[in-house]
């Protein structure tokens, strides 16, 4: 065998691309609801912060090197791909435009005394 081991086989999410889940929805005509997204992504905290995703604006990472960069996009695409008639998601990672602190919420500002 080729000297791989186990993570040469799962997916690299700390480099922009994009991450398939799920299957294809049987539905014909899919309408999500924006806010039934932003529940979700509200379910997903940054495990040092203790803060979610959408509050903080890690719709995008902080840096390349994110300790959670490859386990995030599988979250988000677990949690969405739940709504009901979704079925498969994408998420695309991305590093552009880069994170700051403009786009955490004033909730998140207001935890972290910022």
């Amino acid at each position: 065998m080729d000297n791989k081991d186990l993570s040469d086989f799962m997916p690299k999410a700390n480099t922009e691309g994009e991450m398939v889940y799920g299957d294809i929805s049987t539905f014909s005509d899919i309408k999500v609801d924006k806010n039934l997204i932003i529940e979700k992504l509200i379910l997903i905290k940054d495990p040092e912060l203790g803060i979610n995703i959408y509050d903080l604006g890690l719709i995008t990472l902080t840096t390349v090197n994110c300790p959670v960069a490859d386990s995030f996009p599988l979250e988000v695409a677990k949690q969405t791909s739940e709504l009901e008639g979704i079925g498969q998601v994408g998420v695309k990672l991305t590093f552009e435009p880069p994170w700051n602190k403009d786009m955490m919420s004033e909730d998140a500002r207001l935890a972290l005394g910022i």
